[in-house]
Order: structure tokens, then sequence, then C-alpha cells
């Protein structure tokens, strides 16, 4: 069973600039990256170019963790990911612009297109207190 964030955590999630992701490597082996993010209905959105290494995994192994930067009030997910490719839902596009000062993430990037990265949530492991 998915039990949702309580509102303190939903409201890090609308304030936070950075979470970390965590996909894993064709060996296995966990790759861990900051990204920029929106939380947006109950699901992350990650934009990134479609060449980097978290793409690459994520068409291999959906499965991914999500975490916060924040050991006193943690909040970790994990989901599924896929990989969603232009056009790309408006209110996403929107809500990255406004949250990262006019990033368009449907113009290319220096490290080329960019893909959108929706993770639905399959479990919170943690919502907001260090246990």
């Amino acid at each position: 069973m998915i039990t949702a964030p309580g509102a303190e955590a939903v409201e890090r999630l609308d304030r936070e600039r950075v979470v970390w992701l965590c996909t894993l490597r064709p060996d296995g082996s966990p790759h861990l990256t900051p990204v920029w993010f929106l939380y947006l209905d109950g699901e992350w959105w990650i934009g990134t170019a479609e060449r980097n290494r978290k793409v690459r995994n994520i068409a291999a192994d959906p499965r991914v963790s999500l975490a916060l930067p924040d050991g006193d009030a943690p909040v970790v997910a994990e989901g599924v990911a896929s990989i969603v490719r232009q056009p790309f839902p408006a209110a996403v596009v929107d809500g990255l612009r406004h949250r990262y000062d006019g990033w368009d993430v449907t113009v290319d990037g220096p490290d080329g297109r960019y893909v959108l990265l929706r993770v639905a949530v399959t479990r919170w492991l943690m919502a907001g207190r260090a246990h």
C-alpha cells in the first residue's frame, strides 16, 4: 500500500530545489546524482539530457530511489521511472520553468536533447521523520 507523504513533506517537495536520484547500473551497482525536479500530482518529474547515464540506466531497469538532502527530516521514496520524450506535458514544462528561473526543458541544452523522467512512487520509506 502506498502511503502519501504528509503536509509537511509535501511542503518540502514544493520548496526543495534538489533531490538525490539513485538508478541502477547494468551491473546492479547504484548510480547516485543530484537532480532538479518537480513533484506534481503525486509524481516526480526530472529533466535531464537524453544521453546521460541515468537515462540509460532507467531504460535497462526502471527501479529508482529518491531522497531529499536532509538527514533530520528525511523524505525518501522508491518508484518506477519512465522516459518521456517531447511533447512534454505543459504543466510540467511550466512548473520546471517557474521553479528553475526560466529553464526551458523543451530546448536542447549544452549536453543535447532533454527528456523527462517520470517517477511513479511505489513506496514512501520516510516522509519527514528520522527513525
